[in-house]
């Protein structure tokens, strides 16, 4: 059975929330300089803005991280629980590097976007302007969203990152 597609990333909206709530912990890919992708455990927090989300992703600037996405900006970010329910998300990710940007998704994170997902970014970096707090800008271009019980899955696409 194929992804119904939806016109509008308000369609799939709920359901992407929904999800995200229930798994809060996803795997983030990026690929190095080989085309080898890497994979590893993390926790971004979600917005809408404009119509169509918006993740922030609070982590560490280890030179893995930093080398993939310098030299390749795309990125999947995959929820899954064991009731088959998931969440893909194709997008383009970028370091945000302004203290006001990064004040921002701060407090996101601690009040939780959406609510109850996120933590407290205090119990890993001084505050906003800590050099150690790397923040990832996720820009999504597709997002499916599957539901395990019946393997129905609807799709959204960015058509303007064609």
């Amino acid at each position: 059975m194929g992804a119904v597609k939806v016109a509008s990333f308000s369609e799939i909206e709920d359901a992407f929330v929904n999800y995200i709530q229930d798994i809060v912990y996803c795997t983030m890919i990026t690929v190095d300089k080989k085309g080898r992708p890497r994979a590893r455990v993390l926790l971004p927090i979600w917005e809408t803005v404009d119509g169509k989300p918006v993740g922030w992703l609070a982590a560490y600037k280890t030179p893995v991280k930093v080398a993939h996405l310098a030299n390749n900006p795309h990125t999947t970010y995959s929820y899954w629980n064991p009731r088959q329910n998931a969440v893909f998300v194709d997008s383009v990710s970028h370091w945000a590097e302004d203290l006001e940007t990064k004040t921002y998704a701060w407090e996101l994170y601690a009040k939780g976007s959406p609510r109850g997902v996120g933590y407290n970014p205090g119990n890993f970096w001084r505050g906003p302007a800590d050099p150690k707090y790397g923040l990832i800008r996720i820009d999504p271009w597709r997002v499916q969203v599957l539901r395990g019980a019946d393997l129905s899955s609807r799709l959204w696409t960015d058509e303007s990152h064609r």
